[in-house]
């Protein structure tokens, strides 16, 4: 048996089909008998060595295909044979809605963002069919095919737009799916004015903005971007601190933008060290493990934190358990879930004339230590309002 951290919560399509295909043998072979109850998730999943999340999605295909019944408060049963299949007719206009939410990671930044989504759907009595891409499109293609073929009623999509030649296309290619669905974290990135796709989104750029307006407000005027290359929100980020910049005459010396796909520590030190050469006295830095990781250099340079230099990250996922507990953007990511969720089921309800909603939610700024405005207020810690 493996151990849950050795379980891939979230895997392609095909592992639920066989895992469903195991289930309907045994059935067949007699272990459980027509009326028999099976047993509770934790113990069938551990049973067979999966998640409970792939274990959820191949009892779902056993639904639709009729072998099993879910009975709601009771658990789920092998179908007697004289019970109609679940297949057989168009579920009951009271029947538990079952919504697909497909994410591009389940161990950074968007469990906050499922946990809004969940809990809306769960107060609304419907299901949730959680999938990962792994920011691999061909995954994302299958889970989403995976899903289809589930009977979902709806769709909550973080599709992998940076990854793909025309996002644009891929994003109008939604509108022929045979259900409604609502972006989240993402919006068209070229839409026509009349554009129908309904998205929830964090305004990143806003943040940035408010991250920097903060610094200058401490007194600070070269500030440096230690940014981020190939993520979702890598663009959006980048392209809020230059307009920010420009905005708060923050001065932009040579080397003080840097963008990486991934930050090595010798680069991080070198950066380091150039914020000593060039007078460089703030950094923003795109993620909270990059920001602590350049503390760690700065201070190997001499630099003191925040004396010499103040340090404002973006994300807020693990921005307070270090050394110096990072002032951090904090985007409203539960909140973000759960208006997707509300606007999902409102058009479930109104069909197509549900009217189309494009929002974003401001984030906040949380000040922690590492900007030095805690120690010039002389409070622990403070949250700028959105």
């Amino acid at each position: 048996m493996k151990s849950p951290e050795e379980k891939e919560s979230f895997l392609p399509g095909p592992k639920y089909r066989q895992v469903a295909e195991r289930l309907r043998q045994e059935i067949a072979d007699g272990t459980w008998a027509a009326g028999a109850q099976l047993p509770v998730e934790r113990d069938l999943a551990d049973s067979l060595s999966v998640s409970i999340n792939t274990l959820r999605r191949a009892v779902t295909q056993l639904v639709a295909d009729g072998v099993v019944q879910r009975r709601q408060g009771a658990g789920t049963f092998v179908r007697p044979s004289d019970a109609p299949p679940a297949a057989a007719a168009q579920p009951p206009s009271g029947a538990r809605r079952l919504i697909g939410v497909l994410v591009p990671s389940t161990t950074y930044y968007y469990p906050r963002v499922v946990d809004g989504i969940q809990r809306v759907l769960r107060d609304a009595g419907a299901g949730v069919m959680l999938a990962s891409s792994k920011y691999d499109l061909g995954i994302e293609s299958g889970e989403l095919r995976a899903m289809r073929e589930t009977g979902v009623r709806g769709l909550l999509l973080v599709p992998n737009l940076h990854l793909m030649d025309d996002p644009q296309g891929y994003v109008d290619g939604l509108r022929e799916l045979p259900v409604p669905y609502v972006l989240v974290e993402r919006r068209p990135p070229r839409p026509a004015p009349d554009d129908p796709t309904t998205y929830v989104e964090t305004d990143h750029a806003g943040g940035v903005y408010r991250a920097l307006g903060h610094l200058r407000s401490l007194g600070h005027r070269r500030i440096g971007l230690v940014g981020r290359r190939l993520t979702g929100t890598s663009e959006l980020v980048a392209r809020g601190f230059d307009a920010a910049a420009r905005l708060l005459d923050v001065e932009l010396v040579e080397g003080a933008v840097v963008r990486s796909e991934q930050w090595a520590p010798a680069d991080l030190a070198d950066y380091a060290r150039h914020c000593t050469e060039a007078g460089i006295t703030a950094v923003f830095c795109h993620g909270d493990r990059d920001a602590a990781a350049l503390i760690v250099h700065a201070r190997r340079n001499g630099l003191a934190v925040p004396g010499d230099l103040a340090v404002v990250a973006y994300d807020d996922e693990v921005a307070e358990v270090g050394d110096v507990p990072l002032t951090a953007v904090s985007p409203p990511k539960a909140e973000v879930g759960s208006l997707a969720a509300e606007l999902l089921l409102r058009r479930l309800e109104s069909g197509e004339q549900a009217p189309t909603h494009r929002v974003q939610l401001q984030p906040r700024l949380v000040i922690r230590a590492s900007c030095g405005a805690v120690q010039q207020a002389g409070v622990r810690r403070s949250v700028v309002p959105a």
